[in-house]
């Protein structure tokens, strides 16, 4: 398990916490069956936070506790796709019990930072990970690809509710030489 520094928790928390903003909250989709939603998603695209730039092959998986919470499992190779494995555990809590779709993940204690599933296919193989902040977005799939109108449809998605896009970045995914991990 990769462990923090203290200079490493203190950006974590500045970027993750963060201020208000002056946009509208993002609207989550209206119901997220939590058990659906586990398993592993693969990192498409996403406004990386300072921990995942450069990432390679990343994967994030989720675990639905016996307590509510959400064990999370966050993997990448760092800067190449031979690069240090880094493996990261914050826990996701659902604050939105209503809908499943608004979490707090929390990296440190007692910091909880806002993770909105702002778009979810019906069969549950692509979501958008927003924040209200529209610091960070996860473009995220069951499968290490998807196809460029699929990507676009999410991109203009994103657009919509007050992202720069522009700041949206591929994640390398290449699983060639290896079995990407199954759901």
């Amino acid at each position: 398990m990769q462990r923090f520094g203290l200079p490493g928790i203190i950006v974590m928390a500045i970027f993750l916490s963060g201020c208000q903003t002056n946009h509208s909250p993002i609207q989550p989709v209206s119901y997220v069956d939590i058990d659906r939603f586990m398993g592993d998603w693969y990192v498409i695209a996403n406004i990386p936070t300072y921990i995942e730039k450069g990432a390679h092959n990343a994967i994030e998986s989720y675990e639905l506790k016996p307590d509510g919470s959400i064990q999370t499992t966050f993997t990448f190779h760092e800067d190449s796709y031979d690069g240090e494995l880094k493996t990261y555990h914050p826990t996701g809590f659902i604050t939105d019990k209503k809908t499943n779709a608004i979490w707090g993940m929390q990296f440190i204690w007692p910091i909880k930072a806002d993770y909105r599933i702002m778009y979810l296919t019906e069969d549950y193989s692509q979501t958008i990970i927003a924040r209200n902040k529209r610091d960070y977005v996860w473009i995220m799939a069951r499968t290490p690809t998807i196809s460029e109108s699929d990507y676009q449809h999410m991109l203009s998605l994103i657009k919509q509710v007050g992202y720069d896009i522009s700041e949206i970045q591929r994640v390398p995914q290449d699983w060639s030489g290896q079995p990407p991990k199954a759901r």
